[in-house]
This record gives structure tokens, sequence and C-alpha cells, in this order.
């Protein structure tokens, strides 16, 4: 039999290498490993105290405020206190020209001094007429001559020493005195201006307990009572007092469809003034309710959103919940919609998150 000799099958093998040249062949890239948990800081949802609030625009006033105006005309001829100053009371705070009126005190006294002379001069004759009636010397009539001269002498020497004294007193209103002790304010008068009964020359603000006019809209009528606690704020929002309501009107302000309430302010380091404008925060009602960090809350296109981490497989993922919130409490935010208590938000690298992302909760 003939030998018949096989041949190996290195063909297709050929080929594969030849296309493998012609193509320019890879092995295949390994998988790429999941991404790594971000740390996270979180804190729970929780239930909070947060009370039922209303913002008002209030003035500041004072118990008592005198707008001091004088009682004489005249020029000013000394202003001895500044805006601002602290005075006590009886202090002079300016001075009207005296001179015009000391001029009448001294005439009137001159007066005065000739009815009292005739006067005196009256009273040593009428006893001497009346010890020459007894003698016998003068008659009854001209004992009671004297006796009537000396009784017109003596009425007009009192009502003229009561014209004296009235003058005297008039002095005095040409210095104008604080009537307590207060704060000095705003002068609009210089030395030697003329001034009348209707010139404001200054006012006085009693150094002494404030009060805040805070003016309530009808529809809280039914909410409206003495002792709800009142937090007076400054224009950033900052607690500068705490009071509590203590005077309710009982009417109702026809232009403005309000009812005044006030509550008392302790004047405290200057930091309030009277006729000041500030923002007073009624609270009506607290009730529990959820609240989170303030770091927990980021603002996107005028909605508020939180990040919550959520259990996914063996670890934990971002999620990212619309919430609604209310107004600021400390530095924690009530919960209105969104969130169940409970649940943790995350708190920080807020910017380096999205929905989805895994996260490694540290708190």
């Amino acid at each position: 039999m003939p030998l018949i000799l096989s041949t190996p099958r290195v063909l297709p093998v050929l080929v594969v290498a030849a296309a493998c040249l012609v193509a320019g062949c890879k092995s295949a890239p390994p998988p790429q490993p999941p991404p790594q948990a971000m740390p996270v800081k979180v804190a729970p949802v929780s239930l909070s105290s947060v009370p039922t609030s209303d913002t008002y625009v209030s003035t500041i006033k004072s118990r008592r405020s005198s707008t001091m105006q004088p009682q004489v005309d005249g020029n000013l001829v000394k202003i001895f206190v500044k805006s601002g100053q602290t005075v006590k009371a009886g202090q002079v705070l300016m001075r009207i020209d005296p001179l015009k009126q000391m001029a009448s005190v001294q005439s009137q006294q001159g007066t005065q001094a000739q009815k009292k002379a005739l006067y005196d001069y009256n009273k040593i004759e009428v006893e001497r007429q009346r010890k020459l009636f007894e003698a016998g010397v003068v008659s009854r009539d001209t004992y009671d001559q004297a006796n009537q001269a000396y009784e017109n002498s003596k009425a007009d020497y009192e009502s003229n020493q009561a014209l004296t004294d009235t003058q005297k007193q008039q002095l005095a209103y040409y210095d104008i005195r604080a009537p307590f002790n207060g704060v000095v304010g705003d002068i609009p008068v210089h030395l030697g201006d003329y001034v009348s009964q209707t010139t404001l020359l200054t006012t006085v603000d009693e150094i002494a307990d404030l009060e805040a006019y805070i003016y309530i809209p009808t529809e809280r009528a039914s909410s409206i009572r003495k002792g709800l606690p009142v937090e007076i704020l400054d224009s950033a929002g900052n607690v500068l007092v705490k009071t509590v309501v203590d005077f309710i009107s009982p009417q109702v302000d026809n232009g403005l469809q309000s009812i005044l309430a006030k509550a008392s302010v302790p004047r405290t380091a200057d930091i309030l003034r009277n006729q000041q404008l500030v923002k007073a925060r009624i609270t009506w009602s607290s009730a529990p309710a959820p609240t989170v960090p303030v770091l927990a809350v980021s603002l996107i296109g005028g909605q508020t959103f939180v990040y919550v981490a959520t259990p996914k497989g063996d670890g934990y993922i971002a999620h990212q919940v619309p919430v609604t919130v209310g107004e600021t409490l400390g530095n924690t935010y009530p919960i209105l919609g969104g969130l169940k208590t409970g649940e943790k938000v995350i708190t920080s690298g807020l910017q380096f998150l999205q929905e989805g992302a895994p996260v490694k909760p540290l708190g």
C-alpha cells in the first residue's frame, strides 16, 4: 500500500494570525472598579418645638416724651446742652434773654417800696389817731379817715406785692429746664434766634422703659392675648430684646384696620431709641415639627433641597429631596414638607454630591 502522510491543520491558525496582524488585535480591558463611597456627615431629622409666628413693623416709643417750647418770647442767649446728652430733672437746657423782664421786676420792686412806705406811714398814723380819738382830741370822722387810708394803702401794697412776685416768677420762664430725667433730642435752634411760644426748642425722652407699638391685622383679632411672646429684631433678623404683649387696645384703628398691641421694652445698653422702627415677631403657638440643620439645606433655582443618605445594597447613596422649610430657628430649619422623622440628611460636601452618588455616613 502506498504510504499516505497526514498534514497538520495549521491553516485556520495562520488565517487568524494573519488577521490579527492586519487588524492589530488587543486584549480586552479589565472591568472598571465601582466608584468609591464619599465620606459625609449626616444628621437625623428630629422633632423639635416649632413656633407659629408673624413679624410686623413696630415703633419704639418712650413712655414719657416732652416737646420743649418756650412760654415767653425773646432771643436765645445760652444753650447749655447738646443733642443726645443725658440730663437731670430741673437741669437748665437753654436760656432766653431775661434783661427786659429783669427791668420790669426792678421797676415793680421800686413801686412796691413806695407803696410799702405809704402803708407803714398809714399804719402808724391810724394808731396815733386812735389814741387821740380815745383821748377826745380828734373826732370820730378824723379817726375813720385815717383808718380808711390805712386799709387802702394796705390793700394797694399787698396787691403790688403779689404783682411783684408774679413778675419774679415770670423770670423763671426764661430758663428752659428738663421736666424729668431723660435724653435731649435734636436742637434745631441756634444762639441768637428769636423764639416764641410756638418755637420747637428740643425734646426730652425719659430714661426709663420703652414700649413697642405693634399694629396687628384684624384677621388675628381672635389670637391676640396678653402674655404672648414678642421678640424685637434688628434689620438682619437678630433678636435684640425678648418681651411679652402687656396691652391690647379695645378699639380697631379705622385707618389701618388693625389692633394696637404694646410690649414693654427695657432700655438696655442704648440698643433701642424713641421713635425707632424695628421688627416685632409675635409667637402665637408652638408645636412639634421635623427639623434639620441649616447646613443640610441648599437652594437651587428657587427651590430648597436636601440630600438624604438612602440605603442601597451594602451601602448608601445620596438622594436629592425637595423640601419646604419655615423660618430658621437658631441653626435649624423646620421642615414643612418633604421629609420624615428619622431620615438622615447629609450636612457636608453638598457641592460635590449628585443624585445616586455612593456615600459613607460618618455620624
